[in-house]
């Protein structure tokens, strides 16, 4: 099966029902096919051939959701491209991909003009939105076309081009956020991605009953595939620009009616800092958190929010989309758990040396499955660390690089990045266990733990902290709040309080960025210290320094 027949099965089963409502806007399957019909018909016409890759580089919206399934239905390979993308990384994602075609808002392609002749490969550009004016560029390539024009000069062609690819074709080339190096573009088939569409809509027992607001943006595959598994059931899918605006969001949620609601921590955050208290969660059937390991507290608080509601945590990772799902039922249970392998999925954990470890041994992920990624985009070497060789002859397998443990009935528990565990004073350090330590105080909104280097402990823990809007949360209250909670190597040196975190483009945490601003002035590295090798309590009865800690936070 390709991709691109989610979308035209449900056209055939149900033509008049409103499968997009994007704005002001609403897209009946019919109209939604048949426009993703006419912009494939017209990317053929301009030469994209089967196999080629064509980014969409737009924000959520219409014209976004048309592209994707025309590309799909062209035979190309879909390539989402963030909307923040600054032009010097759209340039190194075009040329590395070799793209044939990019659709794009007019209002940006306009301030391209200068990188053209640095994008060889581009043939085709295409104008969504407003008109371009004077920067339109010129020249025989890229050949440039508005979006509304190519459809109209398509007009008659409503029906799907003849099918050229098979699932064991390419169908997107994702890249990665960069977070831990230079972008890496992960390639997917149709057969990896309508396996984890199936895969997702049947533990979310979705139906064409399901209304799903995503806010997600669809460059994130989080947000694509709310879209794709709305396409597979016949329901309809509600898209947000952005979370930019929590209130509008929460309106719309209920205005529309929606069923189900795809968030990341960062969302859930915000959500909880709002009052909530008056509005209609009535319609809300399930919730769903993935990018990020959602903090146990924050679970709970959501809990008494909408009581009657599914959570489900679940974790995966741009090389396979997703990896493991906890049943809403087992949420009070086992709130710290990502649970266990989703539908149509082996796996387990291995030690350094690739053994399986038993429960309550920390172990690296290894998944098996249909929608593991066929590999990096040329880039042999690097996929080679990651798909290796598994247990049936012939096959490989993805090593996700990402730690967990287990409990006795096959729970998962994520522990941190195999690049993330710090190690201090000797000590093996999960940055995780630490932010749930933190993320348990009332006062404090987020957390991000990092390791900054120490000439005495090798790396000394520090804290990253938002704290409520007006708390008088104090550097001492976090100390005293953690030791606590914490074995004593844990408990963070510095705390530096920041009236938000950095992201990424996914809107993850962006520890990278926290690492290279953060400088410890020498009065803080002289306290942190102080923590060996005394205990943590001797450490908090010491008068606390001016400037002790780096941060703008209150004493």
């Amino acid at each position: 099966m390709q991709l691109e027949s989610f979308l035209e099965a449900s056209a055939l089963r149900r033509p008049d029902k409103v499968a997009l409502v994007a704005g002001s806007s609403r897209w009946t399957y019919a109209e939604l096919d048949a426009a993703a019909n006419r912009l494939a018909h017209g990317l053929l016409a301009e030469g994209v051939e089967r196999g080629e890759r064509v980014a969409v580089w737009l924000e959520n919206g219409v014209e976004a959701v048309v592209a994707i399934f025309a590309v799909l239905k062209a035979g190309a390979v879909l390539m989402m491209v963030n909307p923040t993308t600054k032009a010097d990384k759209l340039r190194v994602l075009l040329n590395n991909s070799r793209a044939a075609a990019i659709l794009a808002p007019a209002s940006k392609l306009a301030g391209l003009g200068e990188m053209w002749p640095q994008t060889p490969y581009l043939r085709v550009a295409i104008a969504c939105g407003s008109a371009m004016g004077n920067g339109e560029p010129q020249g025989p390539q890229p050949r440039c076309f508005r979006f509304d024009a190519l459809l109209a000069r398509h007009a008659a062609d409503d029906r799907p081009p003849e099918k050229r690819a098979v699932d064991v074709d390419l169908a997107a080339l994702v890249y990665t956020s960069g977070s831990t190096g230079n972008p890496k573009g992960v390639m997917f088939t149709h057969q990896n991605m309508v396996s984890v569409a199936s895969s997702i809509t049947t533990y979310l027992r979705n139906t064409e009953d399901d209304v799903i607001l995503n806010v997600l943006p669809l460059s994130f595959g989080y947000g694509l595939f709310q879209v794709l598994m709305g396409a597979k059931i016949g329901g309809t899918v509600v898209l947000e620009r952005s979370f930019a605006y929590p209130h509008a969001a929460i309106r719309r949620l209920v205005e529309e009616r929606a069923t189900g609601f795809p968030l990341v921590p960062t969302m859930a955050a915000m959500l909880l800092q709002m009052d909530l208290s008056t509005v209609d969660w009535s319609s809300l059937r399930y919730v769903t958190s993935a990018g990020a390991a959602l903090p146990v507290e924050h679970i709970a608080r959501l809990r008494r929010l909408f009581p009657h509601v599914q959570i489900y945590s679940m974790y995966g990772l741009t090389e396979c989309m997703r990896a493991s799902y906890l049943e809403p039922e087992e949420i009070d249970r086992r709130p710290a758990s990502v649970g266990r392998g989703i539908p149509n999925q082996e796996a387990w954990l291995v030690d350094e040396h690739g053994c399986r470890v038993g429960p309550d041994t920390v172990g690296e992920l290894v998944v098996r499955g249909a929608h593991v990624m066929k590999g990096y985009w040329e880039s042999p070497a690097e996929t080679a660390v990651r798909l290796r060789p598994g247990p049936l002859l012939g096959e490989n397998v993805l090593h996700t690089g990402d730690l967990f443990r287990k409990d006795n009935e096959g729970y998962l528990y994520f522990v941190g990045r195999k690049d993330d565990i710090l190690k201090s004073r000797g000590e093996k350090v999960s940055p995780k266990e630490v932010e749930d330590a933190l993320c348990a105080h009332p006062d404090v909104v987020e957390a991000a733990v990092i390791g900054v280097p120490d000439e005495i402990l090798g790396q000394a823990v520090k804290a990253v902290v938002v704290a409520k809007a007006g708390s008088p949360l104090t550097q001492r209250d976090v100390l005293r709040h953690c030791a606590a909670r914490l074995e004593d190597f844990m408990v963070p040196k510095i705390v530096e309080f920041q009236p938000a975190l950095p992201r990424t483009a996914n809107g993850k945490i962006d520890k990278k960025t926290l690492s290279l601003q953060g400088k410890i002035d020498e009065q803080a590295l002289s306290l942190a210290q102080a923590f060996t090798p005394g205990t943590v309590e001797s450490v908090l009865d010491l008068q606390p320094l001016p400037g002790a800690f780096v941060g703008a936070g209150p004493m």
